[in-house]
């Protein structure tokens, strides 16, 4: 078994190698000295692979190093060959380790460190370009030839850097969506092209870098400010999805800029790359810090759901509880009737000629008494038969006829299907509206109007208005509507109302009317399924 795991160990190494091997060739043929990719394609490398392939890595890369050493041995002599067996990651991968450990380069799984992967570019770039010119001094040169070392050196290190922000980053977006896609069960190309990131890079980013491009191909004297406009597309993209939009419009500005580059050492060229790379780096970081604060954004409003979805679920069980109590009382009620009727059989039997109709109303008050606080718990016909049928016959609109007021509701829209927990909070709302009005003994005249819909969710808007006629507010009877009132409402008025309809993601307004006030109270449930 263990002879088996070590074979399979070898070959995935071999394979690692290879495939390190070709993407090498593949990435070598690109020799554009203010563009070097390579130098962005080891630091992927490094970034992304495991470090039990950085062996792998060491000798594909020196296979490939020693075929042009061989190749070159009678040309440039073998000191030189020998120094250019030397990978060149062998110089940047304890650079990179150490910005992997130690700076937190991904402090977790899908996050970066931006401003360590900007560091760390700077860095790699800067030994790459020395590395170069610690090879150049082992070279043989022409007689006579002059080496501009400051020129030489800005332009390896415009290149390294350019190199490294046209390739890295993209990497790291490439890899993250692959890593994402494998942890939803998804399936990653389809997830990539679903993407809006991939939908404004083609259809908005690319266009304007053709048309970019168009513009310099077509006339050369604006070929230097086109391809110095290109940066534009990255500080967009950067700013529509962070430092995602900013690596990918950020690989297609370098492509399109060296696309456009009319001649090796274009000084052209050479400018619009510093400010893209100017503009790269700056975004990338500018980026990283809005992603944060999106996700941030995000995080909160996630909260704030749950929340609140929290405080439907508690409520729906503080109304299954109310409702379970409602009906032990209804039981209790039933039974203490059947008591009381048993009473009086046997009273009867006692003394036939006795008059029992003074039982009865007292009985008949107790049975009144234990209904309404029966139903101030858990309203029997609002669960029983629906909100209309509770605001129109409910226990709250008889108790306001009853007791001399006028009283209207008009409902308009699918209220069947709003859910049952706001049904039952549009219900007590319209119950605390109405009690904090009749405090003032002012009122004469309720009218409820509700209006809802189903959209995306369920959404209903509560308007209770209440007037005062002088004449008939003289003859309601108050005393007997707030007793009955109050034990349908929790007294907080205003606060009860505001806390419901904050539950539900409502708001409370309130205005007022030449003989009384508005009360507009509004709801919205869970996101329809349908929708």
């Amino acid at each position: 078994m263990q002879i088996g795991s070590k074979v399979g160990a070898l070959l995935c190494q071999a394979a690692v190698a290879v495939i390190y091997l070709i993407a090498l060739l593949l990435f070598r043929q690109i020799l554009i000295p203010h563009w070097i990719v390579l130098t962005g394609f080891h630091l992927a490398v490094l970034m992304l692979a495991p470090y039990r392939y950085w062996p792998a890595l060491f000798v594909g890369e020196t296979l490939h190093l020693a075929y042009v050493s061989l190749s070159c041995l009678d040309q440039f002599g073998l000191t030189w060959a020998v120094v250019n067996t030397i990978p060149s990651i062998t110089y940047e991968a304890p650079v990179v380790w150490w910005f992997r450990e130690r700076r937190q380069l991904f402090p977790a799984k899908g996050a970066v460190n931006m401003a360590a992967f900007v560091s760390c570019a700077l860095t790699i770039a800067a030994i790459a370009t020395i590395e170069t010119i610690l090879q150049l001094q082992l070279t043989p040169l022409p007689p006579g030839y002059i080496i501009h070392y400051s020129q030489v050196i800005a332009r390896l290190m415009l290149g390294n850097f350019m190199g490294v922000l046209t390739v890295a980053p993209f990497a790291l977006v490439l890899h993250q969506g692959f890593a994402e896609a494998q942890r939803a069960g998804g399936h990653w190309l389809h997830d990539t092209l679903d993407t809006p990131l991939f939908l404004e890079s083609m259809f908005v980013v690319l266009p304007i870098l053709c048309f970019l491009g168009w513009i310099g191909h077509s006339d050369h004297h604006a070929r230097g400010a086109a391809q110095i406009a290109m940066f534009l597309p990255v500080v967009i993209l950067a700013l529509r999805h962070g430092w995602r939009g900013a690596a990918t419009a950020g690989t297609m500005a370098s492509i399109g800029i060296v696309l456009l580059m009319p001649a090796t050492n274009d000084h052209a060229t050479l400018q619009a790359e510093t400010l893209v790379a100017l503009a790269i780096s700056t975004m990338l970081l500018v980026g990283a810090r809005l992603t944060h604060l999106n996700h941030c954004a995000q995080q909160e409003r996630w909260d704030s759901h749950m929340a609140m979805a929290l405080a439907q679920r508690n409520i729906a069980m503080g109304e299954a509880q109310l409702r379970e109590t409602a009906q032990s009382l209804d039981q209790l009620r039933d039974s203490i009737n059947g008591v009381f009727n048993l009473m009086l059989r046997r009273l009867r039997h006692l003394q036939p000629v006795a008059n029992d109709d003074g039982y009865r109303r007292q009985a008949q008050k107790a049975q009144e008494q234990f209904y309404l606080l029966a139903d101030s718990l858990s309203p029997s016909m609002l669960c029983d038969r629906g909100l209309p049928d509770a605001l129109v016959q409910g226990a709250v609109p008889r108790a306001l006829v009853s007791a001399g007021m006028k009283y209207w509701c008009d409902i308009r829209g699918p209220v069947c299907l709003v859910p049952q927990p706001m049904a039952m909070a549009v219900y007590r709302v319209v119950c605390e509206a109405v009690a904090e009005a009749c405090l003032t003994r002012e009122p004469s005249d309720v009218l409820v109007k509700i209006r809802c819909g189903i959209s995306h969710r369920a959404w209903l808007v509560v308007m209770v208005e209440t007037r005062r006629d002088p004449i008939r507010s003289l003859h309601v009877a108050w005393d007997l509507l707030l007793q009955q009132l109050q034990s349908s409402t929790t007294g907080l008025g205003r606060k009860a109302i505001e806390d419901r309809a904050a539950t539900f993601g409502g708001k409370v307004r309130e205005r007022p009317i030449h003989d009384g006030r508005r009360v507009i109270v509004s709801f919205q449930g869970e996101n329809h399924p349908n929708a």
